[in-house]
């Protein structure tokens, strides 16, 4: 982990500002300690502070004001300190929460303050901006409609991403939600996308599996990990999403294009519950305060596609929320499924069933879609959505028993083609000139001779195949997104070569 002296970067950076600020005597408020436990302080005093003030404490400690009552402060802890007691006493700054931006984060692992938890040196950072900022304004924003590949064959053909989209990922617990982020991260190798990654609340060893998989198949030169583990003060918790939209907003504002998962906006509400019911806040439904919406909204908002007066920059967020027994119903769930342009429903029957990603097609939805997909996919996907719930229904019906005729059974063989290239490997996202492909091959019936136990060979050998016997065709796909009458000729060509090798 970080040393001691890098350990304190952010923080000297607030001391030597505030010590720049203090030239002779004046006079000033103060306040005392009333009350401090898990991560708290009730103060009393300071009649000016403003919410989201950082506060100082004379132990050196530093937490912000979450809540402005008639004679207390809750004060929120930024380190756990055991040495603050009542009695100690506790100046304001006049500052906000700032945390480190620009190119020194990229490849590092830091916490939401920017200081280094992956053993190398502090952040020469040469900015710091305030962790809460207002969202772009609606006249500074643009259309979304430039897509964002996550590889994911389920995903980019039935719900496709755009740039400065916000797309919910949501389902029970470990059936694969971090995975479908990863994968997009990983997607985004050979893209101009900067991905932040923010962990909240989670486990050390899942942590750990998430930054091993960036560093062995993504371009971890181009990511930023934030983490705030279950071990870390509710300070650092609830700061940790705000810190990484500012980190991401930096490569935003510049006109660059940046990718932000939040993992997740469930342990986030939890910690926000937890510290109002300590600040003594009204509880509400599910035992949260009343501005548990607010909180994430201001913060998913910044989400954004901006103008090209503006720099044409993009920020796309992939926040991730848990579920108990599927129940999207749930306060916290809902109230995200409404803040989002979207959500990819993760199901676990699905999953335990095999199918990965286990993406529910009927309950999944992107009010953004179509009009970032590639034109080349568009094109070939667009009755594989119908296509697929169709199958669904019959499938069910046809259980109970007796022989269907041939256009249902065909119908039910062709479904059965569609489920099965959606399956894949986690840490496998496909090229776009790969999903194009697939879906040309089923849509056209030439996986249809294919058995279903040979689909996963043949996806296999699918990017091989194609670049020795099709490369315009994959040049042309990633290159402009689309696919001309030669070039698709030539695609369903080495589609079919692959095919007859794979049928019996």
């Amino acid at each position: 982990m970080t040393d001691e002296r890098a350990a304190d970067t952010w923080l000297d950076h607030a001391r030597s500002r505030l010590a720049a600020t203090e030239l002779g005597p004046k006079a000033e408020q103060i306040g005392r300690v009333e009350e401090v436990g898990d991560g708290v302080a009730l103060i009393s005093g300071l009649p000016d502070a403003r919410l989201d003030e950082l506060l100082r404490f004379d132990k050196g400690a530093f937490g912000f004001a979450q809540t402005l009552d008639r004679d207390l402060i809750g004060c929120v802890l930024l380190d756990e300190v055991a040495t603050i007691e009542a009695g100690d006493i506790v100046r304001g700054t006049g500052e906000v929460i700032r945390v480190p931006v620009g190119p020194a984060l990229l490849g590092r692992v830091v916490d939401p303050l920017g200081r280094p938890l992956d053993g190398k040196p502090a952040i020469a950072a040469d900015e710091y901006h305030p962790a809460e900022r207002p969202a772009p304004a609606i006249i500074d924003r643009d259309l979304v409609t430039a897509p964002v590949q996550t590889g994911l064959l389920s995903i980019d053909t039935l719900f496709a991403l755009g740039r400065g989209q916000r797309e919910l990922i949501v389902g029970d617990r470990a059936i694969g939600k971090t995975t479908i982020a990863i994968d997009t991260i990983i997607s985004q190798k050979s893209s101009d996308i900067i991905c932040v990654y923010v962990a909240v609340g989670q486990k050390t060893s899942s942590v750990r599996r998430v930054i091993d998989a960036i560093q062995e198949f993504a371009a971890p030169e181009r990511c930023i990990t934030v983490v705030a583990g279950a071990a870390s003060p509710p300070g650092l918790q609830w700061l940790a999403p705000f810190a990484g939209f500012t980190m991401a907003e930096y490569f935003r504002d510049r006109g660059q294009h940046a990718l932000i998962v939040i993992d997740d906006l469930t342990k986030h509400a939890a910690t926000h519950r937890e510290i109002a019911l300590l600040t003594r806040q009204s509880p509400g439904r599910e035992a949260y305060p009343g501005d548990i919406f607010h909180v994430h909204a201001r913060m998913l908002e910044r989400a954004a596609k901006l103008s090209e007066e503006q720099g044409g920059g993009s920020l796309t967020a992939l926040p991730i929320a848990e579920t108990d027994a599927g129940n999207l119903s749930a306060y916290i769930p809902t109230n995200l499924i409404s803040i989002t342009d979207g959500q990819i429903v993760v199901d676990a029957k699905l999953f335990q069933e095999g199918q990965k990603p286990a993406v529910d097609v009927s309950l999944s939805v992107s009010r953004v879609g179509g009009k970032t997909q590639a034109k080349a996919l568009r094109n070939e996907a667009k009755t594989l959505r119908l296509d697929y719930a169709q199958f669904l229904e019959m499938e069910m019906f046809t259980r109970f028993g007796g022989v269907p005729e041939k256009r249902v059974r065909d119908q039910l063989t062709r479904g059965e083609r569609i489920r099965a290239i959606l399956r894949q490997p986690p840490h496998a996202p496909l090229r776009l000139a790969d999903e194009v492909a697939l879906v040309a091959a089923v849509q056209e019936g030439l996986l249809d001779a294919v058995e279903i136990d040979h689909i996963a060979a043949f996806c296999e050998a699918l990017p091989k195949a194609l670049d020795e016997t099709a490369h315009d065709a994959v040049v042309g796909i990633e290159t402009t997104g689309g696919l001309d009458d030669t070039g698709r000729t030539r695609l369903l060509q080495a589609l079919t070569r692959l095919a007859v090798r794979f049928s019996p």
